[in-house]
């Protein structure tokens, strides 16, 4: 496993790391006891970051995790959990819900502080709320101690420019523009390395595009690039690889990501994707699948209210 740091947070955490958003349930009824185990076999061969939310499976995932890692050393792992979306068309950026939310994590996890607190899919917010309360509650919690470091996450990039132009923060979390299809972060690294700030990049399959399943009904990418994101999954499948396979060795290999987020609740899948991360990447079958996702490559989808997306 390799370790990078985390712009100025100093922490160094593995290139691969643990999502538990599997945990909730979100994409199929998970073993609990499996799940349990799939987090202390990461750590074992090396991940030291994980990720949760009270979101994923409305706690299940945090009471799950917090399960799990209730009898591992603390200082073996790095841990953050996020607060504001509380269902798909539901949020609250208040400074009161996200200090309440970050009591009633820390429990279920077990824990009295986490390594990072992140605002979460911020783009469906008041701006304003987020702007005015949801950093402010940040801010003080990471004065008393309750967090490390703080962040928010979210889809379109352009929220980290604008939280950026008014708030100091650690760390972003992005994710699906880091991938065989979408490399839109690329063009935002100069500001955040300037900044320092700590990139987390999430899903490197795209939110299950880059694989030969069927994509989720509640996906928003466009028949264009589902159709082409499976047509390059197909043609790996002919070469008898796995396309995840080789997004998940694309999106780990660039040394300005310092980690990507996995998640499963699958003690073998886990342990697959890091021999992922191992093995050299095929060079020759990467270019061929570049090509393939070439008519697609930064197109995205929308996500959020209008005032976060507007351009400045």
């Amino acid at each position: 496993m390799k370790y990078r740091k985390l712009g100025k947070t100093g922490l160094s955490v593995s290139n691969l790391s643990f999502g538990a958003s599997s945990f909730g349930s979100v994409f199929r009824d998970i073993n609990e006891q499996e799940a349990m185990r799939t987090v202390h076999t990461a750590i074992d061969q090396g991940i030291n970051y994980i990720d949760v939310s009270p979101y994923y499976g409305l706690t299940k995932a945090e009471r799950v995790l917090g399960g799990a890692i209730k009898e591992i050393p603390r200082d073996s792992y790095y841990l953050s959990t996020k607060a504001g979306r509380l269902g798909v068309e539901e949020f609250n950026f208040s400074k009161k819900h996200i200090k309440r939310s970050l009591e009633d994590s820390l429990k279920r996890l077990n824990t009295d502080y986490v390594d990072i607190f992140l605002l979460h899919d911020i783009e469906f917010g008041s701006y304003q709320q987020v702007m005015e309360e949801g950093i402010a509650a940040l801010e003080e919690l990471k004065q008393e101690g309750k967090t490390r470091y703080i962040g928010v996450s979210g889809l379109p990039l352009i929220i980290f420019e604008k939280v950026l132009s008014k708030a100091e923060l650690d760390v972003i979390m992005t994710y699906c523009h880091y991938s065989l299809n979408d490399t839109s972060l690329l063009s935002y690294i100069p500001l955040l390395e300037k900044r320092q700030v700590g990139i987390i990049n999430a899903s490197p399959i795209s939110m299950g595009l880059l694989n030969t399943r069927p994509v989720a009904d509640w996906h928003l990418a466009s028949k264009e690039i589902q159709e082409t994101c499976k047509r390059a999954a197909r043609f790996c499948e002919e070469q008898g690889t796995d396309l995840a396979e080789l997004a998940i060795q694309f999106s780990v290999q660039n040394e300005k990501i310092p980690t990507t987020l996995v998640s499963t609740a699958s003690e073998k899948n886990i342990l697959k994707n890091i021999s992922y991360t191992e093995k050299p990447i095929n060079q020759e079958l990467l270019e061929e699948v570049l090509n393939i996702l070439a008519p697609i490559h930064n197109k995205s989808w929308p996500s959020g209210t209008k005032e976060w997306n507007e351009e400045w």
